[in-house]
């Protein structure tokens, strides 16, 4: 038992780390997809996880669908298949380019 109590505040030392480098940073990336998707409005470009790319067109009552507008027509996703990254992406402005 004498090791045991030698081992214990490295055991805790892995949890600590494991919850700030792996637990900790994907709960945060949850929280601002969940805000992200409750803050989409009509006229928003995104793209979905799947790539496909289009403008909200409304918004489904059940089950927490989007009606996404597209070169082909309007498609119904899931919130939870429109890409935050992706999607921020595509809004942001273009990069200032240099002058030689």
């Amino acid at each position: 038992m004498e090791g045991f109590g030698g081992q214990l505040p490295f055991i805790l030392l892995i949890f600590v780390v494991m919850y700030f480098f792996m637990i900790r940073p994907q709960m945060q990336k949850a929280k601002k997809e969940k805000k992200f998707a409750a803050e989409l409005k009509k006229g928003d470009r995104v793209v979905t996880k799947s790539g496909l790319h289009g403008k909200v067109f409304d918004f489904s009552d059940k089950n927490n669908a989007v009606i996404i507008e597209t070169g082909s027509g309007k498609l119904t996703f899931d919130k939870s298949a429109i890409s935050l990254e992706m999607s921020q992406k595509l809004n942001a402005p273009p990069p200032a380019e240099k002058k030689k």
